[in-house]
């Protein structure tokens, strides 16, 4: 094997971490929401088919939540939000891109500093088979 290439032992493994409930059931709807209409849409789209599958699950959500930043003793309301607030605990942030860049998992880091919360999923619609077009992070 070269060197900083992975094995697929290695690459499956990476998917037997075990995911909070939380995420499980947000995970299976967006695989729903993939099933249906595959790769190629605009963001958007996704959102809005992301929030009628939690909504069906019952899992409480908020779509495109303000985002205000506090500057020391000033807040600023720069036009930042989240796609999906789960919960009130887990930030889901879509994306229908070619590739995850890492200017995608700053935004998302970025958000979970901001609000305080410990969970996040970046979600690429953009992809053949969604769980390559998932990341999880946590803080």
């Amino acid at each position: 094997m070269l060197r900083g290439e992975v094995s697929v032992d290695e690459r499956n493994a990476k998917w037997d971490v075990k995911f909070d409930e939380l995420s499980n059931k947000v995970l299976g709807c967006a695989l729903e929401v993939h099933r249906q209409l595959g790769p190629g849409l605009l963001e958007s789209a996704y959102e809005q088919c992301l929030a009628y599958e939690l909504r069906h699950a019952n899992v409480p959500f908020r779509v495109q939540v303000e985002l205000p930043i506090q500057y020391k003793q000033i807040q600023l309301d720069c036009g930042y939000r989240m796609d999906l607030l789960v919960a009130d605990r887990l930030i889901v942030e879509l994306k229908s891109v070619d590739q995850l860049l890492k200017i995608h998992e700053a935004q998302i880091l970025t958000y979970m500093k901001l609000a305080k919360l410990k969970v996040g999923l970046l979600i690429n619609f953009n992809v053949e088979v969604l769980r390559q077009g998932i990341k999880r992070f946590v803080l």
